[in-house]
């Protein structure tokens, strides 16, 4: 017996999509809070400082694919 590919259930991109902006923008926050330590090495510092550079390009990123999908869905209710 042939087993048939999933169907592509699209219905759910924009609210995963949303939680994980949601969710990389907490981390960012609490990045934030440790960055305020004083007795951070800067070693730490430094690599804390470029993780949040990338979680912001993540976060735009994230956005856009937001904005891709709810379209697409706009156009597939049409």
């Amino acid at each position: 017996m042939r087993k048939r590919p999933k169907p592509d259930d699209r219905s759910d991109n924009v609210d995963r999509l949303q939680e994980q902006v949601v969710n990389t923008i907490e981390n960012l926050e609490e990045a934030h809070e440790t960055l305020r330590n004083p007795d951070l090495p800067p070693e730490q510092r430094e690599r804390i400082i470029a993780k949040n550079r990338r979680r912001e390009e993540a976060i735009a990123g994230k956005r856009e694919e937001i904005r891709d999908e709810y379209e697409f869905q706009q156009r597939q209710k049409d």
